[in-house]
């Protein structure tokens, strides 16, 4: 990466990092585009060159955390000698239930805002390796797998929707049960997803 390219990144990751503290902790109705370049201490004419108004920060930001967390779950995973699909998705599930336990923040922001058209934006979303691409990595982890699977899309979408549904109550208000006590089933539930959705023998995805 170049000087230009450099200095470009680093005024992005201070809007992303000024607009995050701001959102959550002002809220979005009362954070202006004002606030966020004068606290990141960027002209206003640079937040334009990225995003449209605050709204399409808050979205580009959503999608940007959210392929954090997954490209960091990808490389605990690299680290690991798991090698079957399943238990790749598993071990992935675990990892972000347990980011999102340790930042309670992160997780209202992401729950409160997120949208599947979001999530397919962070999967799209380029990480510090400039190489990463989380949807890309599922479907290279998918197409190693014995099993095939129908739709997976699909299949990608129904299990994190699950996980983000189930786990917000558990996580932030231990209701019904704690997110330890609910672990458990959640992966049961994940197991019986993934089931679902494989492929007849021979029967074309």
């Amino acid at each position: 990466m170049g000087k230009l390219e450099l200095n470009k990144k680093k005024k992005k990751d201070a809007l992303f990092t000024t607009a995050f503290e701001l959102f959550t902790t002002k809220g979005l109705t009362k954070t202006t585009i004002s606030d966020i370049v004068n606290q990141a201490g960027v002209a206003k004419g640079t937040f334009y060159l990225y995003f449209k108004d605050k709204y399409d920060v808050r979205n580009k930001l959503i999608s940007h955390k959210t392929g954090e967390l997954f490209y960091h779950a990808h490389e605990a995973l690299a680290q690991t000698d798991i090698c079957d699909f399943e238990e790749q998705v598993h071990f992935i599930v675990d990892y972000i239930l347990t980011e999102l336990d340790r930042d309670h923040t992160l997780l209202l922001f992401i729950s409160k805002n997120l949208s599947w058209g979001i999530f397919k934006g962070a999967f799209e979303e380029k990480m510090p390796d400039e190489d990463y691409h989380f949807y890309q990595s599922y479907l290279d982890m998918l197409s190693k797998s014995r099993v095939t699977y129908e739709n997976p899309e699909l299949l990608l979408f129904t299990i994190i929707e699950l996980v983000g549904s189930s786990c917000y109550s558990c996580i932030l208000y231990q209701q019904p049960v704690p997110l330890v006590q609910y672990r458990p089933y959640l992966h049961a539930s994940i197991t019986a997803i993934m089931k679902t959705f494989e492929a007849a023998p021979d029967q074309p995805v």
